[in-house]
């Protein structure tokens, strides 16, 4: 096999592998809210969140399953709109997969299929139950943004409020955005349903599944330097500066296959904003080539010589 074939087989092998490993992050995902959250109405936030405040003031045909397809698609066709077709094609795979993968695990979790094998509610133990739920609940969604996360994809929907936020709003970013939205589906959700325990268990939901998130996906690590090499190193290196609020550093280079001219930004982030700064690459460079590494400690100014 010649240099350049055995080249291009390595590209699709890890195209492969970077399209399954989103795929079963997406069905852990639907699986996780689906199962865990939205029958006992846990608002952690999300899209998931966001269909259980829905559905509470609304009439009783307008289900969680039907509000997590329209929002998901909503989101989808906003960020199309906003952020182009490179946005649109790092969402698309979990726009399609997890409302159809909802859909299949919310109608699994009741008590008539499958003889009830999926269903976590238990009369029996109905307190232990609400806990069980929130807490494998949490692990399993992180365990699904994680395997997204190391597939390279993005799974939308609430992140597209969260870039439109932050570009709206030059001080904030994405992450800290995508935080607040959150927070307030949660007191929505608080609110509506007038139980101060499921409140503070979706939220232990939540927490837990950002912790599961980055122990799987960061390696207990926190913090990441990635080196970006883009033939439009100066477009790149505005939107990552306009979407994450991170610094770049340029550094001119040359490709060692092809002899040609390019660009390379290091820009070092925190895991919270490793899908913003995917996006914000592919929004100004859709060839963009981009390694990603853990920082193990990482000096100077904004990071106040954090070890992680």
């Amino acid at each position: 096999m010649t240099f350049f074939g055995k080249k291009v087989l390595d590209v699709g092998l890890k195209q492969f592998k970077n399209i399954a490993l989103v795929i079963a992050g997406t069905v852990l995902i639907a699986f996780g809210t689906s199962v865990f959250q939205v029958p006992f109405d846990l608002v952690a936030g999300g899209i998931s969140g966001i269909a259980i405040v829905l559905a509470k003031i609304s009439p009783p045909y307008l289900t969680e399953e039907l509000y997590v397809a329209l929002t998901s698609w909503g989101f989808f066709t906003v960020g199309a709109l906003v952020f182009g077709k490179n946005f649109a094609a790092k969402t698309f795979i979990s726009t399609l997969i997890y409302p159809l993968a909802f859909s299949l695990f919310y109608r699994l979790s009741s008590s008539d299929a499958l003889g009830g094998i999926f269903k976590v509610a238990s009369e029996e133990h109905p307190d232990a139950a609400l806990v069980v739920a929130s807490v494998f609940g949490g692990i399993v969604i992180g365990a699904g943004v994680a395997l997204a996360f190391l597939g390279g994809g993005s799974t939308g929907g609430v992140d597209v409020a969260a870039l439109i936020i932050s570009r709206r709003f030059k001080r904030l970013t994405s992450a800290r955005a995508m935080l607040i939205i959150d927070a307030f589906v949660i007191l929505v959700g608080a609110v509506l349903i007038g139980d101060l325990v499921i409140s503070l268990l979706g939220a232990v939901s939540a927490f837990t599944s950002s912790v599961v998130t980055e122990k799987i996906f960061g390696n207990g690590k926190k913090a990441f330097a990635a080196s970006i090499v883009t033939d439009k190193a100066a477009a790149v290196s505005r939107s990552v500066i306009e979407n994450t609020k991170r610094t770049t550093t340029l550094v001119e280079c040359v490709g060692g296959y092809s002899g040609e001219k390019k660009g390379l930004l290091m820009v070092t982030f925190d895991i919270a904003e490793y899908s913003s700064l995917l996006s914000a690459v592919l929004c100004a460079d859709e060839r963009a080539f981009v390694v990603i590494h853990r920082a193990h400690e990482i000096n100077g100014e904004g990071w106040h010589g954090k070890t992680f």
